[in-house]
């Protein structure tokens, strides 16, 4: 009778401990995440109450999924913030407490994802093209906590998604957003910086950066290979050492090209040979492009055979070393990158990203 008494007091005691304590300083182990809330808001319980606290999350209940959108609103002809809402939609409706925050500028998509580890977000989606995508994911850089990633591409190339198999149709992309489906996909790393894709360097690869954002926007991938061939007369080859796990390659090229997947610049058969999770970076160096030989590189390249055309070497690596006795700049995720020399390596598997139910 004693002992029956003594368990019904501590259980009292438990219980109003609980109504008078904030959750976040209940013992973790009653709760699944660890509390976000900052210092000063902890401080403010008790004074004005916890309602009047703003948290990034956690909000009313600390067991629920917590997911950050992360749109571009000058992507896909500006109609990004109609698809914002459905996206927030479909994930309220998987019971997740949504943040929305939209880039302004430069940096703002690595920032916001950023947050969203550092606060053990459970999901990120990125909205917009293979830019905001890029800037997305070197959020991701050196985190312990790297949130699934969800891609609704708004972009004119969106290679991303292309390798993954992800609709180009947004609405259609919005959808598969419900899939359970789940790819560990690698990452490649730049110097101090993260890409998706491709990194590309040569006196071909500079003159892409003139590509007008109105040419992207009609013409798509066309408008890559468009600018390609007009300046072909004015991008000599220049000279290039091409360190690869312990091999040499030196010569002059007017275009190098590192891929992680099968599509580059929005052609889907560029690297046919490339997976999105086999660790390793697909690199294609093309000796020589002039009027004779443009047409069957082209051939070739829309056959998924350009890595057997006799003016291009082709190799895969886990690391890569380029350097050039003159300034060269690259390309990278279709962005303008750091100048040469630089150090490519591959992070096998590192994020996990939602694609499309298998058929």
């Amino acid at each position: 009778m004693t002992g029956r008494t003594s368990t019904s007091i501590l259980e009292r005691l438990l219980l109003f401990y609980m109504i008078q304590t904030p959750y976040c300083t209940l013992p973790a182990i009653f709760f699944k995440k660890n509390c976000t809330t900052p210092p000063d808001a902890i401080q403010l319980h008790g004074r004005k109450g916890i309602d009047e606290v703003r948290m990034p999350f956690g909000g009313e209940d600390a067991g629920m999924r917590q997911a950050m959108i992360i749109s571009n609103p000058s992507s896909g002809k500006e109609e990004a913030q109609q698809y914002v809402s459905q996206v927030q939609e479909i994930l309220e409706s998987q019971q997740y407490e949504v943040v929305v925050n939209e880039t302004a500028g430069e940096g703002d998509a690595t920032n916001y994802c950023l947050s969203a580890c550092k606060d053990g977000c459970d999901l990120v989606i990125s909205i917009g093209g293979d830019g905001t995508l890029h800037e997305t994911i070197n959020g991701m850089m050196d985190q312990e906590h790297r949130p699934r990633l969800g891609v609704v591409p708004l972009g004119t190339v969106n290679d991303f998604a292309r390798a993954l198999n992800i609709s180009l149709d947004p609405e259609e992309a919005i959808r598969q957003l419900r899939s359970e489906q789940i790819h560990r996909v690698d990452l490649g790393k730049i110097n101090d910086r993260l890409f998706a894709n491709v990194v590309a360097a040569g006196s071909l690869a500079e003159a892409l950066f003139s590509v007008s954002s109105e040419e992207k926007s009609k013409l798509g991938s066309f408008a890559y290979l468009k600018e390609g061939l007009k300046d072909l007369m004015n991008t000599p080859a220049k000279p290039l050492t091409i360190e690869y796990d312990g091999q040499f390659w030196e010569g002059e090229s007017p275009l190098f090209l590192a891929a992680l997947t099968n599509s580059v610049g929005g052609f889907e058969k560029f690297s046919p040979e490339a997976a999105v999770d086999d660790g390793l970076i697909h690199c294609f160096v093309i000796r020589s492009m002039n009027v004779f030989n443009t047409v069957t590189l082209g051939t070739s390249l829309l056959f998924g055979n350009l890595k057997n055309h006799k003016d291009v070497d082709y190799f895969m690596a886990k690391e890569v070393h380029v350097r050039s006795t003159e300034a060269i700049h690259t390309n990278v995720d279709g962005e303008e990158g750091p100048s040469l020399p630089i150090q490519i390596s591959v992070l096998p598997q590192h994020i996990d990203v939602i694609v499309p139910e298998e058929v």
